[in-house]
């Protein structure tokens, strides 16, 4: 195991430690993170993750910004606009010049809260950063940081009000993650990890010389770390089995009348893009890399499809009326199409 690896490790760990029975959630993070990816999470109110999100930033030893999507919202409040200033020359004269003030999306991990509040023209204002990472405001073109990740949740009940994201933005998330209440023992130990942080704050030691001592040592990860990791993944073999595993489960979202055995041609009104086989082979390799092995094995790409197809095909009305899910749908897509 190799430096990176021990760091994502140590990641894994301590994330998991602040987020209680969501560790599908915190490894799926992890693997956005190593694939340069952006990741949707959708979940009802009090499942962590806001809270996921957050404990990700603070273990990474990079800026953090998070953005509140509302009605209200204007694109230069997520991009940053340019100022007005007057600035005097060499020779102490007036001299008015505009001004760019970088807004949160400038910051490597960006949280973006309940992103389906937001019009479509905020909504469409992250399209430039999470498909090109860059920002254009003007005629200027504006870097982001090399570690970038965009990690939007959004809430499935409560749809007054809302602008449901549009299929092409939707597309441009690497991985939806559906987030769930935790069972029994995982809300137990989640009452009893609340009440041990509000003891920890409640008791930050102040010794005689004034020091503070915080009870909860933590760990941060440098992102070059994580950059390292990145630059691992295209050497993880992928066989022409696998390949073509990948491959058929895409195509068999866009021509399910190859398995008339199924429910596919019934329940899929629009299949996935290639964006869903490119993601698929990413997250794949992410999976097999987590799991210490140099290559990437069909279980790794069932073990991922969920995530990665689960939001990139359309369903029809029968798959409505019947009240089917995207996730059955994935699952009769793995139930059909063969390996090899």
């Amino acid at each position: 195991m190799n430096q990176a690896q021990q760091a994502i490790t140590s990641l894994i760990t301590q994330v998991e430690q602040s987020v209680i029975g969501q560790s599908h959630v915190v490894r799926s993070l992890v693997i956005g993170l190593l694939t340069n990816g952006h990741v949707l999470l959708e979940g009802l109110p009090g499942t962590a993750k806001t809270r996921s999100v957050k404990s990700l930033a603070d273990t990474l030893n990079t800026s953090f910004g998070r953005i509140q999507f509302t009605p209200d919202l204007l694109p230069s409040d997520v991009t940053g606009t340019e100022v007005y200033q007057e600035q005097t020359d060499e020779f102490g004269k007036s001299k008015p010049s505009l001004h760019f003030q970088p807004g949160p999306i400038f910051n490597s991990i960006v949280l973006a809260d309940e992103i389906n509040r937001a019009p479509a023209k905020v909504q469409a204002a992250l399209l430039e950063a999470m498909a090109e990472g860059t920002i254009t405001v003007g005629d200027q073109t504006h870097q982001l940081p090399d570690l970038f990740m965009v990690l939007a949740t959004q809430n499935p009940v409560e749809q007054e009000g809302t602008y449901p994201l549009p299929e092409a933005q939707m597309d441009r998330f690497i991985m939806k993650i559906t987030v769930d209440y935790p069972e029994d023992d995982a809300e137990l130990d989640i009452i009893r990890l609340v009440r041990s942080e509000e003891i920890s704050a409640k008791h930050t030691v102040v010794d005689s010389k004034e020091t503070e001592i915080s009870l909860i040592d933590k760990i941060q990860i440098e992102p070059t770390l994580v950059l390292q990791a990145r630059r691992d993944l295209p050497t993880i073999e992928v066989s022409e089995i696998v390949e073509r595993y990948i491959v058929g489960l895409v195509m068999a979202t866009r021509k399910p009348e190859r398995y008339p055995e199924s429910n596919l041609a019934r329940w899929i009104e629009v299949g996935s893009s290639p964006r869903a086989s490119i993601a698929l082979d990413k997250c794949a390799r992410a999976y097999a890399w987590l799991q210490g092995r140099d290559y990437v094995e069909p279980d790794d790409v069932r073990a991922m499809a969920h995530s990665v197809l689960g939001h990139r095909h359309t369903l029809s009305y029968d798959a409505l009326a019947d009240g089917v899910s995207h996730q059955q749908v994935i699952d009769e897509l793995l139930d059909h199409v063969v390996i090899g």
